[in-house]
């Protein structure tokens, strides 16, 4: 079984209101099991939403968040940490219930990126590091993927 964020098999989840429907992703998973899952909406957040990001101070990410090192935060300035965490509680909780093995993430998002994320200035720019569902999974040795990978 394989857990998939939501909006890249074009649910209208991301924070926009839109999607991130990637035809790739969609193509790799014709002939398996799978499980769609927003952690953002699982946490309580609407859709759409303000645009969030993980306060990194230059090199913290999704594991800092779940520790209680650093915080999520709206463009406008709300902390939606918790929302985060329970997102991600969530998802694991669904990975654990489904043995899940893989999972395939939204790149760059501050609940999925694996590789890089968003580094909580909101201009755009990336540092290496995991969302707060990344970590939660990469923990529990989930294998992670992104449709870059794909």
């Amino acid at each position: 079984m394989i857990i998939v964020s939501a909006c890249l098999l074009g649910e209208n989840c991301k924070y926009s209101g839109g999607n991130n429907k990637s035809e790739n992703v969609i193509k790799y998973l014709e002939d398996k099991e799978y499980i769609l899952v927003c952690p953002e909406q699982l946490g309580g957040l609407s859709t759409p939403r303000n645009p969030s990001e993980i306060i990194t101070y230059g090199n913290k990410d999704g594991n800092d968040v779940l520790s209680g090192c650093t915080k999520v935060l709206s463009n406008k300035g709300i902390d939606v940490t918790k929302n985060f965490i329970k997102g991600a509680e969530e998802t694991l909780k669904i990975a654990k219930e489904h043995n899940v093995k893989t999972a395939i993430l939204k790149a760059g998002s501050p609940s999925c990126g694996y590789k890089k994320i968003y580094d909580g200035s909101f201009l755009g720019n990336k540092i290496q590091g995991m969302g707060v569902t990344a970590a939660i999974l990469n923990k529990e040795n989930i294998a992670l993927l992104d449709e870059d990978d794909i």
